[in-house]
């Protein structure tokens, strides 16, 4: 009996690690690139019981730890980045350094959640130089208003469809814009973050839609949204941030590939996984907050801060500008295989990198 349960849950954790090489954006396919941790803890658990349970004078009983250990190591080559085990991808900033500095605080605010006063106190605290908040509607844009002395720059865009966005700056935002890049209902925001007279930053605000069965059926509109920002942005020399919530995890293969076509470094590798979703439930967090920049800053801070009431944890970073360095850090790069599937990805939307605003 104890064997035949073990071979059948070994069956299903195989059958849940292969299904993940299928290219298949179907939500009950792609949403297996969330839980990597938690399925790889499981497999860790099943390996030691095997070890102690199986009985291995039959043959058959030999193939599960190997079979198990496999799956292990497929979950553990997508996570390990996200680890202290490997070298940062983005250096520390150098404390000595007066280069100029950008505090940036994204949250997810979860649309029917009334604890605004903790959001605001971690803007009073944190003192971001630009704050985004996601999923505000109506409600959430006044009690936000209690910022716009300290944050007179703002694009604003309230909805009721979890989907609406506030970016508030204390520094001037040039050539903003709200788009609506693949979809109608799912807003993103473009500006120039002044910083000084000699430097301004391409910032780009998203919220793509996950895939999921109340969503989108398919993750097609994410990857589409993330990939043509990904595409204008390597086409620049400039200064850029991407941030938001984008319903993807930092290890999937989308955010991998989305890496590889816009140049963009992750300043978590090598430091953490900074698990953002879901706030409530320890077991079940991923890292879906992020941030991505050029290789022209590096890290002062980055944090995930406290509950707020929402679903998301709210994410900190504190990037310095040091153009001196940039060559010095490097972030993957695409190869003919990553371009044709871009492309083939890209096909599926009537969408493109000429419709991302470049301010």
């Amino acid at each position: 009996m104890t064997e035949g349960i073990l071979v059948g849950v070994t069956v299903v954790f195989v059958a849940v690690t292969l299904i993940q090489y299928w290219s298949q954006p179907s939500w009950w396919v792609r949403g297996w690139d969330f839980p990597k941790l938690q399925v790889g803890a499981l497999l860790l658990v099943l390996l030691l019981i095997q070890l102690l349970l199986l009985d291995f004078s039959n043959r058959w009983n030999l193939l599960l730890p190997p079979a198990t250990l496999g799956c292990l190591a497929y979950q553990w080559w997508w996570i390990r980045p996200y680890t202290p085990l490997v070298r940062c991808e983005v250096d520390w900033a150098d404390p000595n350094d007066d280069g100029p500095r950008i505090r940036i605080l994204s949250s997810n605010v979860l649309t029917p959640n009334r604890h605004a006063d903790r959001l605001i106190a971690l803007v009073r605290r944190y003192q971001p130089d630009v704050l985004v908040a996601l999923e505000t509607d109506q409600w959430w844009d006044e009690q936000l208003q209690v910022l716009s002395d300290d944050y007179p720059y703002c694009i604003r865009c309230p909805l009721d469809n979890l989907y609406g966005m506030h970016v508030f700056s204390r520094l001037p935002l040039e050539h903003q814009r709200l788009s609506f890049l693949v979809q109608d209902n799912i807003p993103s925001m473009h500006a120039r973050l002044r910083v000084n007279d000699e430097l301004g930053v391409r910032m780009h605000f998203l919220h793509p839609a996950p895939p999921s069965p109340t969503e989108n059926d398919e993750s097609t509109e994410r990857d589409v949204e993330l990939l043509i920002v990904g595409r204008s942005v390597k086409q620049t020399d400039e200064p850029v941030i991407v941030s938001g919530d984008l319903n993807d995890v930092a290890w999937s293969p989308t955010t991998r590939l989305f890496r590889k076509i816009s140049g963009l470094l992750d300043p978590r590798i090598g430091r953490g996984m900074f698990n953002t979703f879901h706030a409530q439930y320890r077991f079940l967090r991923w890292p879906l907050d992020h941030f991505f920049h050029s290789a022209h800053f590096r890290v002062a801070r980055i944090e995930r801060l406290a509950d707020i009431g929402s679903d998301h944890f709210p994410m900190f970073i504190e990037l310095q500008y040091d153009r001196r360095h940039a060559s010095e850090q490097h972030s993957l790069e695409a190869d003919a295989a990553d371009r044709a599937r871009m492309q083939q990805k890209v096909a599926q939307e009537p969408a493109s990198k000429d419709d991302v605003p470049r301010p």
